[in-house]
């Protein structure tokens, strides 16, 4: 029996958040879809509790690495497990609108040029919704000079071009920000995205998400922009949005989080 979607859960330390985001995707509108979860080692009792969850229902299916292995594996590995056309991101403090399978399905149905598919998103933290984060509905590659052209949980693949192109690069260069090294990938190997210009996601941003990025992680993403801009003909017009990420440091991105929060 064949399936249309396999909604991938990389996960690590989550048993406050990762129910609500399954539970967001067993209430989809669209219910051709398996849920493949990978445990990276956790800590804190998550791959435990995650073994309970996927009696709820045999769809789920849950996994754990041998060794804390970092995003860009995990999302690889979740892959590979899976079996359906798409591809649907999620990450495991994040939840989705009701909607939001059966839209994207339906677009990369009719819109058969497109190799993946995202959306806007509603940013909460522990208080509450407190903002959105919209992105470009056409993407360009110009659109990737000042940040990432899509939000990352928000995204669903054909898995097809995915395997083009290998995955999720597994790097020094992308324990953090492997997202947006795909996205430059897949634009270098003309593919592109759409962005549904709906909140089908909702988008976990607290203060402690400005922590995660040290220095050693800005360089790496600072090397791969370089990478995939020289390719795609960027340069040396966005060598400023190269070492954007070195230049802007934490403590202004969160200054920055904090007056948008507040407001």
């Amino acid at each position: 029996m064949s399936i249309t979607v396999s909604v991938i859960i990389p996960t690590y330390n989550a048993k406050n958040s990762i129910k609500k985001a399954i539970d967001s995707v067993l209430q989809q509108t669209y219910q051709d879809f398996e849920i493949i979860i990978v445990d990276d080692c956790s800590k804190d009792n998550t791959y435990e509790l995650l073994k309970m969850i996927a009696k709820i229902d045999s769809r789920i299916s849950v996994y754990q690495n041998k060794h804390n292995s970092k995003s860009a594996f995990t999302r690889n590995r979740a892959i590979e497990l899976s079996q359906g056309q798409y591809i649907m991101q999620l990450d495991d403090d994040d939840y989705c609108d009701k909607n939001r399978m059966e839209k994207q399905v339906r677009f990369l149905e009719k819109n058969r040029s497109y190799d993946f598919v995202g959306s806007n998103a509603l940013l909460f933290d522990d208080k509450g919704v407190y903002g959105s984060m919209e992105r470009v509905e056409k993407p360009d590659k110009y659109d990737f000079k000042k940040t990432s052209a899509f939000i990352n949980p928000s995204v669903m693949f054909r898995k097809s071009s995915l395997e083009k192109i290998d995955g999720y690069r597994v790097s020094k260069e992308t324990v953090r920000a492997q997202d947006n090294d795909l996205y430059l990938r897949m634009y270098v190997a003309d593919m592109k995205g759409y962005n549904i210009q709906e909140n089908l996601v909702y988008y976990y941003k607290d203060m402690n998400s400005f922590n995660k990025s040290s220095i050693q992680y800005r360089y790496g993403e600072a090397k791969f922009r370089y990478r995939n801009f020289k390719k795609l003909g960027l340069l040396p017009q966005a060598l400023l949005y190269v070492v954007k990420p070195i230049l802007i440091p934490n403590s202004i991105l969160a200054w920055k989080h904090k007056k948008k929060r507040n407001n």
